[in-house]
This record gives C-alpha cells, sequence and structure tokens, in this order.
C-alpha cells in the first residue's frame, strides 16, 4: 500500500506530540491525517467519521479512555476490526507491550523515537495486516 493513498487516524492528547507525529507522517507522504485528541473523539470518528483510516496511530495513555480501551473496541467493531493498529506510547515494560498486544495492537513504538522508527513500524504493521496477495 502507497503511504500517499492513506488516511492515518492519530489520536494523541499532548497537542506538541500530535504536531510532531502528524508532521512525521506527512514528510513520510501520508496526506490525510485526522487528528484526535482522546480516546472518546477517536471512538466517535470512526463510528460516524466519513474517512475510515487505514491505520490508527494510539496513544496508550489518554486523558478519558485509555488506548488500550479504544484498541479493544476496535477489535470488537465488526465494521473496523480490521484496520491495523500502532501503539505509540512512552511507556516502554514489556508489560505495556503484552497489554497492546492481548488488546488487539499490531505494533508498538516506544517513545522517543526517530522519523525513521516511525516509517519502518508504519510499514511493518500495514504490509503485516494487508490480506494476503494485497502486499
Amino acid at each position: 500500500m502507497e503511504l500517499q493513498q492513506l488516511t492515518v487516524l492519530l489520536v494523541e492528547d499532548s497537542p506538541m506530540f500530535r504536531v510532531m507525529l502528524r508532521d512525521m507522517l506527512q514528510q513520510m507522504g501520508v496526506k490525510n491525517v485526522v487528528e484526535q485528541p482522546n480516546g472518546k473523539a477517536a471512538m466517535e470518528y470512526l463510528q460516524t467519521g466519513a474517512l475510515k483510516p487505514d491505520l490508527v496511530c494510539l496513544d496508550l495513555t489518554l486523558p478519558d479512555v485509555s488506548g488500550y480501551d479504544v484498541c479493544e473496541h476496535i477489535r470488537r467493531t465488526p465494521a473496523i476490526a480490521h484496520i491495523p493498529v500502532l501503539m505509540v506510547s512512552a511507556r516502554n515494560l514489556p508489560e505495556d507491550k503484552a497489554y497492546a498486544e492481548e488488546a488487539g495492537a499490531n505494533g508498538y513504538l516506544g517513545k522517543p523515537f526517530t522519523p525513521e522508527e516511525l516509517e519502518k513500524r508504519v510499514r511493518q504493521v500495514l504490509k503485516a495486516a494487508a490480506p494476503r496477495g494485497s502486499a
């Protein structure tokens, strides 16, 4: 899948980090980045938004609903359950990664990271989530 054709839902409560991540994604070539500041807004967007994302970049620590809960919501909702989720978090303990996997995340990226690490992880998650034969 070409990055230019992607729509990425970026769920991050820190405005500074949200801008930084959006800029990194756009520098990678992603044209459509939809930003949401918290878990409730993200879940609402996923149910009502016109553009269904091809990827969700999801912060683990959100002010209202945890990233784990948002990820579980995505996996429980048939219309969006196929959307790959990349957890992005400053929490780098092995159990954080294990919980993210349990919640249904396709990948995990610990903060801080470089633009190259983000692009590599985005491509890995998309490739792993692609239906067979379309990659």
